[in-house]
Formats: C-alpha cells, structure tokens, sequence
C-alpha cells in the first residue's frame, strides 16, 4: 500500500527537468517531455503538476504513476482502438509510435462538476446551457450524473484550452467529419470501459481527456494518456450518493483539491507568482495517486529511491536501444 513516510522522505526526490545523452529533445510540454533516438519517440513523464495552464509543484512519484497507469489503460484498452504504446523501459518512459496527433482534446464527462473555466460547472453556474454544442438541461447540481456521458472537446493550445463544438470541429477543418464521428464512438467506448472497471473496484470514473492521432496509414490512434489521476476524475463510489445529497464534495482521488487550495489562496489565472503549494497538500497529492494506482491496477508500486530519477531514466532507454 502507498507509503506515507516514503513519500514524505522524498519530498525534493522529483524529476521537473530531463536531459538524456543520447537523445534528441523534441518538446517540453507541461508535464511530459518527448525524445527520439532511431527512428522510435520516447515520451518522459516528470512529476510536474499541471493545473489552470501552470505548473503548481513537483509531486513525488507522480510521473512513474502516470507512466504506468496509461500502459495499464492502454492494455485494457486495446481490443475498442490502437494505441501508440511500444514499450515501458522505464517507470516514467514511454516508448510509442510516432502518430499525427489531432489539434482537439477529447473531453467526455459523465458527471457536472469542475472548477476550471473549461469545466461543465464553471460554465452551468454562468448561465451556460450550450456548453461545446451539448444542450444542458436546466436544474442540474454540482456533482450530478448526466443521464449518458457527453462529449465536449477542446482545442489543443500550449497556453490555454478553448472550449469548442463537433461542429466547429469539422467546419474549421481539425477533424475530417467521418474520423470525428469515428472518434467520438472511440472515446465513448474507452470511457464506458474505464467506468465498468473503476465500479469493480470501487471507484467512479467522472470525466476524463482523451488524444488521438492518425498513423502512417491513416488508423486513428490513441495516444498521450489513459485514465490517469491528471486527465481523469475518480470519485469514491460508497460515500458519492451521501455526499452529493448533502451539498458536500465527493470523496475524490484527483488533483482538485490542489486546484482549490490554488484558487482560495491566489488568482492562478493571472497572478504572476503564485504560493508555493504546502508540503502536507503535495504529500496527499502524491499518497492518492499512488493508492488508486494499487487499488485499481491490483500492482503494487516500487518506490525505487537509491539513485537518481534522471540517472536511472538514462541507464535503461540506453539498455533499451543496445538491445
């Protein structure tokens, strides 16, 4: 089970920057960054916390989490659409096929909630009923299920996601309409089937993100993440009907309360520094991914703590391409 006082121990033990003899750096993004090396992408998840277009902190583990929880989806996925995944050499690397990613992420929602201003609730309690060209009903409260999952994407940016339609999707020509259509059943299926085995193990998967890409040939792929604590929202499934009808906030397993802290504490939108986030918040940021990680994969997470994440990122993607 996740190890508090490992954790706490490793507070400053975090990858935030990588540098790798050997391998041509492509892309820094907000938490992953892409190589290559003989023809191969290599994607390194760091433990860079994202929320609000910013990084937050440095979460320990965090990247050998979502490094696995995605090749984890990515296997229990694989019989609805392909995936880009090769190999995990590392516990925070990637190996994928090199595929020609949409300029749309692909956002499906079960429940109304949220605190962003992409977010279905930020935008209900404005008044918002066409949200991403979904018509929501009137008297929806926070938290609540929609009677079927819905679709509202977005469009890829490196400083901020605007909201965007299927419509405006195909018009301004992102998505061909019949790849659109065919995504849209993807990720619906992807979603289904993340949500019939996070109940087995009582969760609920709320609302999540998805990539996808084209490949060599044309089959559309997905990529980026599956399924993890950052592009997903897990609720606690016994104690989610109690909360709700209380007015309370679910039980959750995500990086929302980290968001909320953030936003009581400064304006994370436009402030230009922003509070270093307390030690005891990122401890139980990292605690939660690593549990539901265990809980829901049923593996058990190997800290590996005797050398550094770097040096070891190193040693096995150079095992990795010598063999």
């Amino acid at each position: 089970m996740a190890d508090k006082y490992t954790i706490q121990t490793n507070l400053k033990n975090t990858l935030t920057e990588t540098h790798f003899e050997g391998f041509e750096k492509l892309h820094a993004g907000k938490v992953r960054d892409t190589y290559q090396k003989d023809g191969k992408r290599i994607i390194v998840t760091t433990d860079r916390q994202s929320a609000f277009d910013r990084i937050l902190a440095a979460i320990p583990f965090k990247g050998a989490i979502l490094n696995q929880f995605s090749a984890y989806w990515f296997d229990k996925t694989k019989d609805i659409v392909k995936n880009h995944l090769i190999a995990t050499p590392d516990p925070n690397v990637s190996i994928v096929k090199k595929v020609n990613i949409f300029p749309v992420e692909v956002v499906v929602r079960g429940y109304i909630t949220g605190s962003t201003d992409t977010s279905a609730w930020f935008n209900y309690e404005k008044g918002i009923r066409d949200f991403c060209g979904v018509q929501l009903p009137e008297g929806l409260k926070k938290n609540q299920k929609f009677e079927t999952p819905i679709i509202t994407p977005t469009t890829k940016a490196e400083d901020h996601d605007e909201k965007i339609s299927a419509a405006e999707i195909i018009s301004q020509g992102l998505v061909p309409e019949e790849k659109w259509k065919q995504i849209e059943e993807y990720a619906l299926a992807i979603f289904k089937r993340g949500q019939e085995l996070a109940a087995e193990k009582g969760f609920i998967l709320v609302d999540t993100k998805y990539e996808f890409g084209e490949d060599e040939v044309g089959n559309i792929v997905l990529a980026d993440e599956v399924h993890t604590p950052d592009s997903s929202r897990y609720w606690m499934a016994d104690t989610y009907a109690e909360k709700f009808n209380a007015g309370q906030e679910p039980d959750n397993f995500d990086k929302e309360f980290l968001r909320l802290w953030f936003k009581d504490h400064c304006d994370p939108y436009n402030d230009k520094e922003l509070p270093p986030a307390p030690d005891e918040l990122v401890s139980e940021l990292s605690y939660r991914y690593i549990d539901i990680y265990e809980k829901l994969t049923g593996q058990q997470f190997e800290y590996l703590t005797d050398q550094s994440i770097n040096n070891r990122i190193q040693t096995n993607l150079d095992k990795y391409f010598a063999s």
